[in-house]
């Protein structure tokens, strides 16, 4: 089963409220997407650890409803005024 990009956003939005989230289909197929997170909750956390976020995020769908995601993240600065 597809999942939406809607679902998708707000199922990370809800986890990185802070977040700044750009979400592209890659096949318009509702399982193949590429996501950019920026989040302030990433500080301090290696690469590994805020990608394992973003999928924990999606609560299990990876792999179920979502067959690929590509992420991209990236600590958001406090000089952005959030």
């Amino acid at each position: 089963m597809a999942m939406s990009s809607g679902d998708i956003r707000k199922l990370i939005e809800s986890s990185f409220p802070d977040a700044r989230v750009e979400l592209s289909s890659l096949r318009d197929d509702g399982e193949h997407y590429m996501v950019y997170v920026e989040s302030g909750l990433f500080e301090g956390k290696s690469r590994v650890e805020q990608h394992r976020m973003v999928y924990e995020a999606l609560e299990g769908k990876m792999g179920g409803d979502l067959h690929a995601l590509i992420v991209q993240t990236a600590v958001k600065s406090s000089e952005d005024g959030s």
